[in-house]
């Protein structure tokens, strides 16, 4: 990919807090869940398919080798993720805030547009960001989820947005498998994954020009497991 045209990303959000705040990890065995979020479970089937299209398709990128040796935490990164998903979702819903799939499509058309089109936004969404193709519109929906909470609730910066998902976290109870370690509640995040946004204490969350999660485990090897 063309140096000029790669574009500042911005990842989902949320930073720094005061000392770790651990969740229950382990506590209770369920067996084939990656993590259990307000008693939904993220099946590891799920987590492994996650992972697996990512492989896919890094292996048909020119910079196939490269790109796998840079993610081996895409397992962690993956669950986090989705674990981020659902508690965002709810520190949404307890702000009233909803997104449509109009907005989610031309938040998309957007990034296309600054990418300098579709395969260039699918290729920094590789590269860059660990997505595959089909990865995409849920990484967009989440971006556009963490503006509008941000408006809603008053947030100009990303600290600002932490109590909300604190809070949202606790009250649905995150559980993770031990194999991927714990969820860290304070910082939003599996608590021995660094997540890219740590330090990231400046802006509020705003629709990047391309996505980006930052690649990087269990979940890796899990997929092959």
């Amino acid at each position: 990919m063309h140096r000029r045209r790669r574009t500042a990303l911005s990842v989902s959000v949320v930073l720094l807090a005061a000392g770790p705040l651990l969740t229950a990890c382990g506590s209770t065995a369920h067996p084939g869940a990656a993590a259990v979020v307000g008693g939904e479970r993220i099946e590891v089937s799920a987590l492994q398919a996650e992972v697996k299209d990512v492989r896919t398709a890094q292996q048909k990128s020119p910079q196939s080798a490269q790109l796998i040796k840079d993610s081996g935490q895409l397992g962690k990164v993956k669950l986090s993720n989705m674990i981020f998903d659902r508690v965002l979702a709810r520190a949404a819903e307890q702000a009233g805030v909803s997104v449509s799939p109009k907005e989610v499509q031309d938040a998309r058309a957007a990034m296309v547009q600054q990418a300098g089109g579709e395969d260039q936004l699918r290729e920094q969404a590789l590269t860059n960001g660990g997505l595959a193709p089909d990865q995409i519109d849920a990484y967009v929906h989440r971006q556009v989820t963490e503006q509008k909470l941000a408006t809603a609730i008053g947030a100009r910066t990303q600290q600002d947005l932490l109590p909300a998902l604190v809070k949202a976290s606790k009250d649905l109870g995150v559980d993770v498998n031990p194999r991927y370690g714990a969820w860290n509640a304070s910082q939003i995040q599996l608590a021995d994954y660094q997540a890219p946004w740590i330090a990231r204490t400046k802006q509020a969350a705003a629709p990047p020009a391309a996505p980006e999660e930052q690649q990087g485990d269990p979940g890796d090897s899990a997929s092959t497991g």
